[in-house]
């Protein structure tokens, strides 16, 4: 059902990293659903920011804002800070995206070994193949190795994939990013963008919570797929005390996540002109 108030997804991805659907296939989504104003936070890309997006944004009437989303890791523990409004020029955050996909790739490396020594072999190869017919621009990760794991026989689901395999403590897990969340926060900042904390409910509360917050963000994400409304008002009352912009977005993924829909989460047009701001 279409709505009438504004609304934006602040948090989805395209198959230029690990979403199914191409950057068009989420405007015409956006638009059956409603929303109004969107963006497209793949992971440590935004090679889907092109002339022809935002052409069509523009016959769909929805307001676009750049958006990516880019790994870190503070205490060994996996850190996502979503990037807003930034310099799509910058040549400094596309050196820092170009030496992330480098290390990226290397942890791939590192999984598929791993995986062969479990008797579930991959080539490299294999990989970057079948991430090609997924129609993945760009950013290869352990979505695509799970659904590789799946088209060999070696799992069922993508769920097993990561619960036995590929999850932080899973039997051929690699640790990832090395960057801090401090050297992201910089470069966003840098690219003249907002730099925001996503979906801190993964996190659990205490001393590393209280050291990620010293970290300086402009926002934290207070609305986050389907949340429940009484587990938000915990990151929603920290947002207000720290002067911190509340976000928010599915983090919708397509058919990687068939039950997240696109516009389950959203933020009002206040909000979204905070970001750009």
């Amino acid at each position: 059902m279409l709505q009438t108030e504004f609304r934006a997804d602040l948090h989805c991805h395209s198959s230029c990293s690990d979403g199914s659907d191409d950057p068009q296939v989420l405007l015409r989504l956006a638009k059956q659903a409603g929303l109004k104003g969107l963006s497209i936070t793949d992971h440590d890309t935004f090679d889907a920011y092109t002339p022809e997006l935002f052409s069509d944004a523009g016959e769909l009437d929805i307001r676009l804002i750049t958006g990516i989303e880019i790994s870190s890791e503070q205490d060994d523990v996996s850190v996502h800070i979503l990037g807003y409004n930034f310099d799509l020029h910058s040549e400094g955050l596309k050196q820092f995206l170009i030496l992330m996909q480098q290390r990226r790739n290397e942890r791939n490396r590192a999984i598929l070994k791993k995986l062969a020594e479990k008797k579930m072999p991959i080539e490299e190869a294999e990989l970057l193949e079948f991430a090609a017919q997924l129609r993945s621009k760009r950013t290869i990760g352990r979505p695509h190795i799970a659904q590789m794991m799946i088209h060999k026989g070696y799992v069922k689901t993508i769920r097993e994939a990561f619960d036995r395999f590929l999850r932080e403590g899973g039997l051929c897990y690699t640790p990832g990013i090395k960057y801090s969340p401090r050297e992201v926060i910089d470069e966003i900042h840098k690219a003249n963008g907002k730099a925001v904390l996503a979906h801190p409910h993964f996190f659990r509360k205490g001393s590393f919570l209280r050291k990620l917050f010293d970290q300086p963000f402009d926002g934290i994400e207070c609305y986050y797929a389907k949340l429940a409304k009484e587990l938000e008002h915990p990151w929603i009352k920290i947002a207000k005390e720290r002067n911190w912009i509340a976000t928010g977005g599915s983090d919708y993924h397509g058919s990687l996540k068939p039950h997240i829909s696109l516009g389950c989460s959203w933020v009002n047009e206040h909000t979204f002109e905070l970001l750009r701001k």
